[in-house]
């Protein structure tokens, strides 16, 4: 593995999180036969996820530049490839071998972050975390395809393949950075006539995640697609919190008992003064069916309102949830209710459009190639969150830059120029002072 890591808590520094994330791969099943392997089976993960870890945009180009013996010696020394294999054996290795072993390192790297106090961060409403769900499509093609992909049929005939994921994500509101977990692939399923949903995934990523993280108290943070009866009560099964939107549409009767409760006068309110004269509405109340079937579950309920200083109401949010609201913790619930968005901006945004190219494709494959990039693309996002939390090296030298995709192209030509040992030589050497211009 290579050597490296900043300073910060030893188990999160980069060679530590590496060999972690070596680890789970060791626990991938390798059914090629031995006799005829060329790389192994480390060697044919750490590539990608060197790459992904490098923001470089394209598998192939990434390969052959590696080839030199320059970059091959930075991508040993610091990431641990023994031996580079082609782009074509790479994607044939990467896709025929199942990708599900690699959950490990996320919960791997959630244990160390536990055990070093840094998830203590995290911690809201009284030592809990908040956990969002929230699906998004990173695939499709016309031509492209394989078995797991959902399909959308076309008035014109055309058929569009795409896939989908189910993302949890760790958050605090007044935290930048966000820890995403491993994902639920949202696929067709084998043997089912009916495609996959996002709710039947959320179903399956919450038991699974139950099962991972027992130790964490966790609050479900969603949209209002999860505030249904059926939902609350496979969280309630779970020992799962939740903090859900709740939308009139979706929610006809509990809104119509909220309006004559709030006619009524029964509703608690709050109201606080903003900034720029705007004025902050929170208005609750505990115990009030979800519906009107008397089966139905009972809930929490508030929404807050904002008006600007002419008194036009520029926002409104509802949400329902199991956490008794009190006007001591009713801001910082909504605040929790409101980070739902962090998924959006911190997680998927980012993702998409600030150089991890998850929409580009990498490769589809026709077995697990497309989903083991997109997890491996994860853990080296996952990664840069950690370092940003916790490597005073990592941050001085990201702090030099002010976009994210300038420091690393600086990293990626430092690569080409240079002769490594470790990350944290490649930090160093961005950091310090120019090198000395000498006369030919």
């Amino acid at each position: 593995m290579g050597r490296g890591g900043g300073r910060g808590p030893k188990q999160l520094r980069f060679r530590a999180l590496l060999e972690a994330l070596g680890e789970a791969m060791d626990l991938i099943t390798d059914s090629r036969r031995q006799a005829s392997v060329l790389f192994s089976l480390r060697d044919c993960y750490l590539s990608p996820w060197a790459m992904f870890f490098l923001q470089d945009p394209s598998l192939l180009e990434f390969q052959r530049r590696f080839e030199d013996q320059l970059q091959s010696n930075n991508l040993r020394t610091v990431f641990g490839v023994e031996k580079i294999p082609s782009d074509s054996q790479l994607r044939d290795v990467v896709d025929q071998l199942e990708w599900q072993p690699l959950r490990a390192a996320f919960r791997e790297y959630v244990r160390r972050l536990q055990r070093s106090k840094v998830l203590e961060r995290y911690q809201v409403l009284g030592g809990r975390y908040l956990l969002t769900l929230d699906g998004s499509e990173y695939f499709n093609s016309e031509q492209l395809h394989c078995p797991g992909c959902l399909e959308r049929h076309h008035g014109d005939g055309t058929v569009e393949y795409y896939h989908q994921i189910l993302q949890p994500t760790i958050v605090n509101p007044g935290l930048r950075q966000v820890l995403p977990l491993a994902p639920e692939f949202i696929r067709r399923q084998d043997g089912a006539n009916k495609q996959d949903c996002e709710t039947n995934a959320a179903k399956r990523a919450i038991e699974r995640i139950r099962g991972e993280y027992r130790q964490l108290d966790l609050i479900i943070v969603g949209d209002s697609l999860y505030s249904k009866g059926p939902f609350l009560g496979d969280l309630q099964k779970l020992r799962l919190s939740f903090l859900l939107g709740a939308k009139p549409a979706d929610h006809k009767s509990l809104f119509a008992d909220i309006e004559g409760l709030r006619r009524g006068g029964r509703l608690d309110r709050l109201e606080i003064p903003g900034p720029k004269g705007q004025r902050y509405l929170y208005e609750w109340l505990n115990g009030v069916p979800l519906g009107a079937d008397p089966k139905s579950p009972v809930v929490n309920f508030v929404q807050m309102s904002i008006s600007n200083a002419e008194g036009k109401l520029t926002y409104r949010g509802s949400w329902v949830t199991d956490i008794e609201l009190t006007s001591q913790n009713i801001q910082e619930v909504v605040r929790g209710a409101r980070a739902r968005w962090k998924i959006e901006n911190e997680t998927f945004n980012t993702l998409k459009n600030q150089g991890y190219h998850l929409e580009h494709n990498f490769g589809h494959g026709e077995k697990n190639l497309s989903e083991a990039f997109f997890v491996l693309n994860l853990l080296a996002f996952l990664a840069h969150q950690i370092q940003e939390l916790v490597d005073e090296l990592y941050i001085k030298a990201r702090g030099r830059f002010s976009a994210r995709v300038e420091f690393w192209n600086a990293v990626r030509v430092s690569f080409r120029l240079l002769l490594f040992e470790s990350w944290d030589q490649v930090l160093q050497r961005i950091t310090g002072p120019p090198l000395p211009a000498f006369a030919g």
